[in-house]
Formats: structure tokens, C-alpha cells, sequence
């Protein structure tokens, strides 16, 4: 009954909307309810003469200046608002409507009809309810209009009085954000985040900023992650959500037991909530269990059309973990090579029937597109065909393309990636074994280079030590270094502490830099060890070099909270403020944790100003 309502009610309140629209006159809207309202009701006139001015009252007139001409009520004796001829107790009082009648239905209608210039000066009334705005902004983005969707969501946040926002306004905030970040506003996403940082209420203020906590987290930027967290903490201390955030937090800075511990914590402090139901009791249980498998089961089943796959892939790695012999070879120079066999050329060529996404030319180069967005096809087809799981072309991409997905998330590494690095380990130590040069470009050697690339970066989350490990080997086996592996070595190496390896890595490079301008993380990376070693001068001369290839550089290290540069997908342009603060997340969490490294860089700009 109530859903007949809700479609009654719809199509009356469309109508009833274009004919107040034509005139903008109630009498034209009373003559449209009794003919050709009341059939879109069943006939039913009474009904149709009740909510017509129901309805009238909500609407906004734009000769109003998109203001509400409302009208009182009549008392009972008084004649009917219908104009019906009869008292009000005797005609619509009588009317009893089936079912609520949102008090913003009309305004939320109307911004769903507006185009262009029409729109905007709705919006620019200040007007619209809120609930209004809200609702009309998802049904645009639901119908892909992310522009219109944009538009409206804008109006909604672009109010002085945030307080009044209702709840619903935290799904239209994540809404607003995907927009920005699918049609590429990265500027206007974050400010939007700031300012209902700033000045959002609780519940809003609380879901920025976890969803800031998980960029930072994205994004490797640890020290920002865990002051987002703390204040996400104060905001909202008893939200469930915080437990697997806290736990996420401290798997990516290392510390497994102790999110073990808290998860425990969090367990025991929400257990007893009345509010919680049994799904977020499970998860508590198993987040506490065992963290790093509850959050991977997590993300695996976090789309609903790869799941299935996903986890069946899960399943069949560790089974298929000793792979087969390579055809490694001795070519004509004396090189280690290899190369596919047939049965390696079969699979490979019934893969790319569903994988299409092809490898960047560069060496040390990803994949061509995203192959997440059809992955189903190719899913399914590895998981009907796990022998394909023997053939290192293919495995080469699946890496590739599980970095891409799970590289960043430390606790994907055992589910994911471990039983991968276990067979290509396997055919590394082949390749040792040897002892004979193995060289990039000949053969398909590049494809054993690429899966380990894959692996390197799939892995430096949940495995640093492992990951290093292999890109050492893989240094040994290619001198010149194809990949650029060694400016990941350094960054891992600094992390460790391992400072006079770090130099002796930075000196490799700077030997083998052919256009002799060493990159901006390569000089920061130096003058850190150098101080760390005490080698005050040497250091110093390290920073004038910082200077000189970023004049940012030096003065974004050392400031506590700066503004901060969006994060785009493109490479920043050498020399810039962009540059500098890409350098600034990457490095500055080893300056800060060295005991006097920034306290030192500081002085020198201030004796360098005076």
C-alpha cells in the first residue's frame, strides 16, 4: 500500500510541478488537479484537490526569487483552499492522505528539471533545503550527471550553517569526493575536505577525517596518517569504524602485535554496545584474532563482482608455489638466457584474449591502462586455467597488476603475494646457480626482470626486508640497473638505518647517473646519512646541492604543518613546490625520526638568511 503511495505520489507531485511552473498561479494548479491530477490518483478528485496545495506550499516560484508563496491554512468553518465552494471541515479536512508527504519533495523535484543558467540561480537563492539538495545530488549521480551531481552537492556544503546539515550529508560528502576525483578536481576535493574539517559538525568532521586518515595511509604519508588519526580519535571516540582504522595505521608503520593489541582493546571497549549488530561483533572478533587476515578477507570481498575470484585465486596460489624448470640457456656471447618455450607461447596468447593491458615500454614501467576495470574476464579465465600460473609472462602481469591493486596494503603480503615470491625465488636461485651474466635484453630475460619489479613493489609494504633482499639480487644479475631499483633500494636502506650502505648505494648511482643530475630524493638521501655518520661538512655541501635543484626543498622539510599540494597521478615538474612536497612524504619521516636532523637544517636556513 505505502509503495503505491510513494509511485502515486511521485507522478502526482511531477505533474503538479509543470503546471505550477507554466503560470506560477494557484488557480492554474487547482484546474490541472481536478482534471488531469486526479487521473494520475485513480480518479479520486477529493484526493487529488487535498494535496495539490499541500504540495503548492513547498514550491518554490522563481518570480519569487525562488521563494515560497505559502498559504494559511483555512479554519474549519472558513472556505476550502481547494476552491471548492465548501467549508475546509467539510471538503479537504475530510481528506485523509495515505501515506507523508516530504516537506522538500517539490524543491528536490525542481532541481532535478533545472538546466543551465536556471539552475544556478536556484542554487544561488539559498533556498533549497538541504535534505532537497542532498537527495537530488545522488539521483544526478546515480544517472551519471557527475556534473549536475557536482553542482547541487556544491550548494549543499557551500553553507554558513554546517550545524544544520542533516546526517545524511556524510554519504553526500563521499559522494561530492568521488566526483572531484573522477572528473579531476583534485584542488576543489581538498578543499572541500579542509573545510569540513574546519568547520563540519561532529558526524561530518568525524568521516572526513577518516577518510583523510586512509589518504594519508594511501599515500605512505605515516606522520599525517597518525595525527589524522588521533584527531578522528578525539572526534569521534567510541566509533566502531576506529577500530580497524587503528589497525590499519599500525600494520603500515610495522607494528603487528600492537595492532593485535588494540584491536583487542577496541574489542572489549564495543563488544556491549546495544547499537552494534552481529556482523560488526564478528568483525571485532576476527580483527582482534587475527588483524592482518581479517582486513585482507576484508579487501578481497570488498567488490562484490571479484570476490568470488578473488578469493578463488587466493586459494590456488600456495598450491601452484614450485613452478617448473625455465629454459635458461647459454647464448652465443656467453650470457645467461631465457626464453619461452611453446607451451609458455600457448598460455601466453590465450591470457591475452582476456587480459588486454599491455607493459609500458619503459624497463621499469608498469602497465598500460588500468586492468582493474573489466578484471572479471581475466579473473575467471586464471582461475579456470591455474596451470597459466606456471608461465613467468604471465605471472609478470598478474604481479604487476596485484601491486597496482594491493601493493600499498602490508596486509595482503602472505594471501597474495608471498606464494608468488616463493616461485619466482625459485627460479631466481636457477638463474644464480649459473654464474653467468644475465643481462636485461637478452632472451626474455626482461619478463623474469619485470615479475620481480612486481614483486619488489607488491611486497615493500608487508615485507620491506624481503623486498629489499630481492632487488639486491636482482641489482647483482643486471649492473646497469634497467629498472632503476636502486633509488627503491635507498629509500628502503635509509628507512633501516643502514646508512653507510646507503652511501655506498648512493655513490653506485651517481657513477652510473650518465647526465650527471642526481634526483632530488638521491641528495636528500645523502645529506641525511652524512649526518647521521657525522660527516657535518659533507652533509652540508649535500644541502646547498638540495638548494640548487629545488629551492622548496629545504624550507618544506623543515615546517611542521604546511600547506599541502594535492595529490595528482602526473609527475611533478622538476624545481617545483610539487616536486618538493612529493619529496617532503617520501623523506621526511627519516629526518624526523633522525635525533637533531631537522633542528639542523633549520639553522642553516636561518644563518643562510641572516
Amino acid at each position: 500500500m505505502l509503495a503505491a503511495w510513494v509511485d502515486q505520489l511521485l507522478g502526482f507531485s511531477t505533474g503538479a510541478l509543470d503546471a505550477i511552473r507554466r503560470e506560477e498561479r494557484y488557480p492554474s494548479l487547482m484546474v490541472w488537479a481536478r482534471k488531469e491530477g486526479a487521473e494520475l490518483l485513480g480518479g479520486d478528485v477529493g484526493l487529488a484537490q487535498a494535496l495539490a496545495p499541500v504540495l503548492w506550499n513547498q514550491m518554490p516560484l522563481e518570480r519569487l526569487g525562488y521563494r515560497i508563496e505559502t498559504l494559511a491554512v483555512p479554519a474549519p468553518q472558513e472556505p476550502c483552499w481547494c476552491d471548492s465552494g465548501r467549508r475546509y471541515n467539510d471538503c479537504c479536512a475530510r481528506v485523509m492522505l495515505p501515506g507523508q508527504v516530504p516537506p522538500h519533495l517539490m524543491w528536490m523535484l525542481l532541481l532535478q528539471r533545472l538546466r543551465g543558467k536556471t539552475l544556478h540561480e536556484a542554487l544561488s537563492s539559498h533556498q533549497a533545503p538541504a535534505q532537497a539538495l542532498l537527495e537530488a545530488g545522488i539521483v544526478s549521480a546515480e544517472g551519471g550527471q557527475l556534473g549536475r551531481a557536482q553542482t547541487i552537492l556544491e550548494s549543499l556544503f557551500n553553507n554558513a550553517d554546517w550545524e544544520g546539515l542533516p546526517q545524511e550529508s556524510e554519504s553526500a560528502f563521499e559522494l561530492l569526493s568521488d566526483v572531484y576525483q573522477e572528473r579531476g578536481f583534485i584542488r576543489k576535493k581538498a578543499a572541500l575536505m579542509d573545510s569540513v574539517v574546519e568547520h563540519g559538525p561532529g558526524f561530518l568532521r568525524g568521516a572526513a577525517l577518516k577518510r583523510l586518515c586512509l589518504r594519508y595511509l594511501d599515500s605512505d604519508d605515516l606522520p599525517s596518517a597518525r595525527e589524522t588519526f588521533i584527531r578522528t580519535l578525539e572526534t569521534m571516540p567510541n566509533e566502531p569504524a576506529l577500530a580497524y582504522l587503528e589497525s590499519m595505521l599500525l600494520l603500515h608503520e610495522g607494528q603487528p602485535e600492537q595492532a593485535r593489541a588494540r584491536a583487542d582493546f577496541w574489542r572489549r571497549r564495543l563488544m556491549h554496545r546495544s547499537d552494534l549488530d552481529e556482523d560488526q561483533q564478528a568483525f571485532l572478533e576476527q580483527l582482534a584474532e587475527d588483524p592482518e587476515a581479517t582486513l585482507a578477507e576484508q579487501m578481497i570481498y570488498a567488490d562484490e563482482e571479484l570476490a568470488e575470484p578473488l578469493d578463488t585465486l587466493t586459494r590456488l596460489l600456495p598450491m601452484s608455489s614450485h613452478g617448473p624448470r625455465l629454459s635458461l640457456f647459454i647464448n652465443a656471447d656467453g650470457r645467461l638466457e631465457y626464453q619461452q618455450d611453446d607451451l609458455d607461447h600457448a598460455r601466453y596468447e590465450m591470457w591475452q584474449q582476456h587480459f588486454t593491458t599491455e607493459n609500458e615500454e619503459a624497463p621499469g614501467s608498469g602497465l598500460q591502462g588500468d586492468p582493474w576495470r573489466d578484471a572479471r574476464p581475466w579473473l575467471d579465465a586464471l582461475c579456470l586455467h591455474p596451470e597459466w600460473l606456471s608461465t613467468p609472462a604471465i605471472l609478470q602481469e598478474l604481479a604487476m597488476a596485484l601491486a597496482g591493486r594491493f601493493g600499498n596494503l602490508p596486509w595482503m603480503f602472505q594471501s597474495i603475494f608471498s606464494p608468488l615470491a616463493q616461485r619466482f625465488e625459485a627460479w631466481l636461485a636457477a638463474v644464480e646457480r649459473a654464474e653467468s651474466p644475465f643481462v636485461w635484453g637478452d632472451g626474455d630475460n626482461h619478463i623474469l626482470f619485470r615479475l620481480g619489479l612486481g614483486l619488489i613493489i607488491g611486497m615493500e609494504r608487508g615485507a620491506r626486508e624481503q623486498s629489499r633482499q630481492l632487488a639486491e639480487r636482482l641489482i647483482r644479475l643486471d649492473g646497469e640497473d634497467s629498472m632503476g631499483l636502486r633509488e627503491l633500494l635507498l629509500e628502503q636502506l635509509l628507512s633501516d638505518g643502514q646508512d653507510v650502505r646507503a652511501l655506498s648505494l648512493i655513490e653506485e648511482i651517481e657513477h652510473s647517473n650518465d647526465d650527471g643530475e642526481p634526483w632530488l630524493g638521491l641528495l636528500l638521501g645523502k645529506a641525511l646519512a652524512l649526518y647521521r655518520l657525522a660527516r657535518l661538512e659533507e652533509a652540508r655541501q649535500a644541502l646547498v646541492m638540495v638548494e640548487q635543484a629545488n629551492p622548496w626543498m629545504l624550507k618544506l622539510l623543515v615546517r611542521e604543518n604546511p600547506r599541502r599540494e594535492p595529490v595528482t597521478g602526473n609527475s611533478p615538474v622538476p624545481g617545483s613546490r610539487a616536486e618538493a612536497w612529493q619529496y617532503r612524504v617520501l623523506m621526511r619521516p627519516h629526518w624526523v625520526a633522525t635525533r637533531g636532523a631537522l633542528h639542523w637544517v633549520d639553522a642553516r636556513l636561518r644563518s643562510s638568511v641572516e
